[in-house]
């Protein structure tokens, strides 16, 4: 056992009270800063000493040989085998993040061994690079690094590169996932502070991706070092599996991705072609709107469609290592998975419109680029669109469940639609009325339903869903209040993935939940002052300095992030009871992707990538 002291941290979900609310007085202070996380700086601690970083690792390995293997932990499981492993051997709470690391790390690690060298990635930092002078330019996925020798980032890559890894210098865990869901790697070999590896964790290692990661020893990201001899435990070893795989969820995205990049012709073939001037315009629509659906976006729904149907239908794709072909689907199940997303995207399209919101995937939205008029006409093709992909498929489903199916969707239609309506018509004073139940009652109407259709349109392509019926709506409509509170959040934050425009919602003055607390919890003169924040013609940003002020003085960021852990428990609550293994296993996944926090650390810190680094004990990192 390893020596130190010890600590405890009452972090249990039922000492959060959503309905306490900060004192606001004449003495309130606030920086007026971005939103940010509460502080976790102090489970991050790196053990001093080599000796202890490597007895914590090998402590690591041996607690994990009596674990169930058969399928990933989530973050909250890890964290609460960290602490165990923690307690065991009497060291402080404040390892807690370097635990979670190495406990990954034991977990993963044969299944990364098995991996082939040539599909495994190296991910190494942006602060390597010579800042100065530095010839190489910057691809969709990050530095595309050239051997210079101006920087250590090519001495890290040669070794790796002869062995067959592919070296990707980046950022986040959003472009790891896109390239581990392309097809183009199946492992991870990164090094990064335990900021980034936090991160991480939500999102790469509970989809499924065996990763091996070594902790920079501090977040100060010109002046750090990192166990050299951790990298070379890895780097260059191949192992056969001998053991079961975990079962995880990357080739049902390979599969779901697959049909947009490789498929989309077969599921969506071109119903309209000609050069003629005539032929070609009436042709536009359906090509505008093949290139929207296929643009951007995480393909959340489909995926759903696709995983719910695998679900009912014997679980049997989610036991297909990382490394096969995507798991196959029949061309209805296809079809209907892509008409979930034509859905969504058409919706997405018409808010584009009633916000007039300048950005969508980083790019400008179709009716800034192409105007109003044929940006909704593009919408209203695609709703169309969704309805024939399912009733072109009613014989290969069943007429009984395509209809049930196609009732579902437009179900979900029309409260998307009176939801929306809804929205904008909480303008002018009318918004001062906004209770935090109705901006709930908004949020269960606009996001809810497109969960509700993808889940139950894959649940009914297996068969009958009376024992489901219940449970479909509480469940979609905790993930999708949980979801649009989360992005409500995000959108204050500055350095999310593909936000543009920080604070767009408190600049058109939405009748948001943040909107709706704030306003349930001032009183006075502070209420009076929120009022003209809210109401006073102010500049965009004017507004949104204001909001954010009072956001902060009333805790409406924490009493919002509050909601969304109750959102979560009680969603995890109905998955509790649910059969058989497979769906209830989907279900908690879902929770984990949808309602984790993406939101940037507080901005003050820079980090370093997601995974990232080639080491040397001893050795200076990221100096220019």
């Amino acid at each position: 056992m390893l020596e130190a002291t010890n600590a405890t941290l009452d972090h249990s979900p039922e000492s959060i009270d959503v309905s306490e609310k900060p004192a606001v007085g004449a003495g309130s202070t606030v920086d007026d800063q971005p939103r940010r996380k509460r502080s976790t700086s102090h489970l991050k601690l790196v053990p001093e000493s080599l000796e202890l970083r490597e007895g914590l690792r090998e402590e690591a390995e041996r607690y994990v040989k009596h674990l169930d293997k058969s399928r990933p932990f989530n973050k909250a499981a890890l964290e609460e085998h960290a602490r165990k492993l923690l307690a065991l051997n009497n060291q402080p709470e404040g390892f807690l993040g370097f635990t979670m690391v190495v406990l990954g790390n034991a977990f993963w690690k044969q299944q990364f061994l098995a991996i082939p060298f040539e599909r495994r990635l190296l991910l190494l930092p942006h602060c390597l690079k010579h800042a100065e002078g530095c010839p190489a330019d910057y691809d969709e996925f990050g530095l595309d690094c050239e051997k210079c020798g101006a920087c250590s980032i090519a001495d890290y890559k040669v070794r790796a590169e002869q062995l067959g890894y592919k070296v990707l210098v980046a950022e986040g865990s959003p472009i790891v996932l896109k390239i581990i869901v392309s097809g183009h790697v199946d492992g991870i070999l990164g090094v990064a502070c335990l900021n980034v590896l936090e991160k991480a964790i939500d999102k790469v290692l509970l989809a499924g991706v065996p990763s091996y990661a070594v902790p920079l020893h501090s977040g100060d990201c010109k002046n750090t070092k990192l166990d050299e001899s951790w990298v070379w435990h890895c780097l260059d070893k191949y192992e056969p599996l001998e053991e079961s795989r975990t079962s995880g969820y990357v080739p049902m995205m390979r599969a779901s991705n697959k049909m947009f990049e490789e498929e989309f012709d077969e599921v969506l073939p071109v119903s309209r072609q000609g050069t003629e001037t005539g032929d070609r315009l009436l042709a536009e629509t359906e090509t505008f709107a093949r290139k929207w659906l296929v643009k951007g976006g995480k393909r959340l729904r489909p995926f759903i469609t696709l995983a719910a149907y695998d679900a009912l239908t014997g679980g049997t794709r989610l036991q297909a290592a990382s490394s096969d072909e995507p798991p196959t689907f029949s061309l209805e199940v296809r079809r209907t998975a892509l008409a979930i997303e034509a859905f969504h995207k058409a919706s997405l399209v018409h808010d584009d419109i009633q916000d007039d919101d300048p950005y969508r995937y980083g790019e400008e939205t179709l009716h800034r680029r192409y105007g109003v008029g044929t940006a909704i006409n593009v919408g209203d093709y695609l709703i169309g669109l969704g309805y024939r992909l399912v009733s072109q498929s009613r014989r290969q489903l069943g007429a009984e469940a395509a209809s049930d199916i196609l009732d579902r969707l437009a179900n979900a239609h029309l409260k998307l639609c009176e939801g929306q309506g809804a929205e904008l018509r909480w303008t002018g004073a009318d918004v001062l009325k906004l209770t935090a139940l109705d901006a709930m009652k908004l949020y269960a109407l606009k996001t809810s339903p497109a969960f509700d259709a993808a889940l139950y349109a894959g649940l009914r392509m297996a068969g009958p869903v009376d024992a489901y019926e219940a449970m479909i709506p509480q469940f979609c409509r905790h993930i999708g209040v949980g979801f649009q509170v989360l992005n409500d959040l995000q959108d204050w934050e500055e350095g999310v993935p593909n936000k543009i425009v920080s604070g767009r919602d408190a600049e058109l003055a939405k009748p948001t939940l943040l909107m709706a607390l704030a306003l349930d919890a001032a009183k006075g003169p502070v209420r009076e002052e929120l009022e003209k924040a809210i109401l006073d013609p102010l500049t965009s940003t004017e507004r949104s300095h204001r909001l954010r002020h009072f956001y902060q003085k009333l805790g409406v960021f924490d009493r919002a992030q509050a909601l969304v852990d109750k959102c979560r428990s009680r969603a995890e609550a109905l998955a509790d009871e649910i059969q058989p293994e497979p769906l209830r296993q989907l279900l908690y996944f879902l929770i984990d992707t949808v309602l984790a926090d993406n939101a940037a650390p507080a901005p003050q810190i820079k980090l370093v990538p997601l995974m990232a680094t080639l080491p040397v004990v001893g050795k200076t990192v990221g100096a220019t």
